[in-house]
């Protein structure tokens, strides 16, 4: 049984998807057992007749997990969905066969949470570099090609400075090459470098994605980001604990809405790069540890409290921008974006979504 706030969000996205564009389409999707896999393969699956979709690839090695909801969709959905175990960095996509009919190219094979990538930090430089490498050298002649989305990373401006936030794509960034969140930010960086040289060289339809603190259902409770945290002492009935001052500052996207621009990306069809996020409001961390304290008591008649520590973690904070806010007037121009869940109804779904999930185990 689908859980309802999914069937929800994917009739959202679906509603603001132009569905003409995937008509006999093959997408092909690495890093997908992730965070944001929850709902673009569920999307590409379940409304596959919907979309015209002959064929959906799914590629990971599954370094930090193997869910349970990818072996479900798999089972469900035999003849459409090929699953396979497989490092992007390793192995190699023309052992694939059907991969080279491939009409849409989602590469997000990437570690995102800092707690793990600082933990395979070889691992994640060489998916968002070799691994996104090896993908452009295969489809860069492909007469099949119509789509090829890179996931890149609100992370690529680092820390940015005050005149600068809120932060359009066309800031450089304030980013330490060395420091303990370098193996992702930087290699997002480069990543992008080769999008961009790909798309000019041999004329290949490349959009980037930059995401923008993205959180709600799919997002595993031992994430280790703010918003699984915050879920996850709510759900274990535990007080809210944040490992700094709580004064830094986000917004915060909910899943369905960023879902939605990255599709709109992916269906481009051209090169160019967006941020995909919320605009408003930007808020600390401990006013998102408010947030989640109101609606666990409304939701789930839980009462906790916000308490401050600091972390045993000595890099714990180190990098950590003080604040993140995107300009995306260039994807609504372009892309017709307008996100509109804001975060007290977010984390609300997102609540919903683990009450009910707790509730069928």
């Amino acid at each position: 049984m689908i859980n309802q706030i999914v069937k929800e969000d994917l009739e959202q996205i679906h509603s603001s998807v132009a569905v003409d564009k995937l008509t006999d389409a093959t997408v092909l999707v690495t890093g997908c057992a992730g965070f944001l896999g929850f709902y673009i393969m569920q999307y590409l699956v379940r409304y596959s007749n919907t979309l015209g979709i002959r064929q959906v690839i799914g590629l990971d090695n599954f370094l930090l997990d193997r869910p349970e909801w990818l072996m479900k969709l798999e089972n469900e959905f035999p003849d459409l969905l090929d699953l396979r175990e497989f490092d992007i960095t390793r192995d190699k996509i023309s052992a694939i066969k059907s991969a080279e009919s491939a009409t849409h190219v989602i590469h997000m094979a990437s570690v995102a949470s800092p707690l793990f990538y600082r933990q395979y930090p070889i691992e994640t430089l060489d998916a968002n570099i070799w691994g996104l490498r090896q993908l452009l050298d295969y489809y860069r002649e492909s007469n099949n090609l119509r789509g090829f989305l890179f996931f890149s990373s609100s992370e690529i401006y680092g820390d940015p400075i005050s005149s600068e936030i809120p932060t359009d794509e066309e800031y450089r960034g304030n980013v330490s090459c060395i420091g303990p969140r370098a193996c992702y930010d930087e290699a997002k960086r480069f990543g992008e470098t080769m999008c961009q040289l790909y798309a000019k060289t041999y004329d290949m339809p490349i959009t980037v994605a930059r995401p923008f603190n993205n959180y709600g259902p799919g997002m595993r409770l031992g994430d280790r980001r703010l918003p699984a945290d915050f879920a996850s002492c709510v759900m274990e009935n535990r007080d809210i604990v944040i490992l700094s001052d709580g004064l830094p500052t986000r917004t915060f996207c909910y899943i369905s809405d960023a879902i939605i621009g990255y599709m709109k990306c992916l269906l481009h069809g051209k090169y160019d790069y967006f941020n995909i996020g919320i605009d408003h409001p930007e808020i600390s961390v401990r006013d998102l540890a408010g947030i989640y304290k109101v609606v666990s008591d409304e939701l789930l008649g839980i009462q906790v409290s916000v308490s401050f520590e600091q972390s045993n973690d000595s890099d714990y904070l180190t990098d950590n921008p003080n604040r993140r806010c995107p300009v995306i007037q260039k994807a609504r121009s372009l892309l017709n974006y307008d996100p509109k869940i804001l975060v007290d109804e977010g984390v609300h779904r997102y609540l919903s979504f683990l009450k009910f999930e707790k509730e069928v185990i």
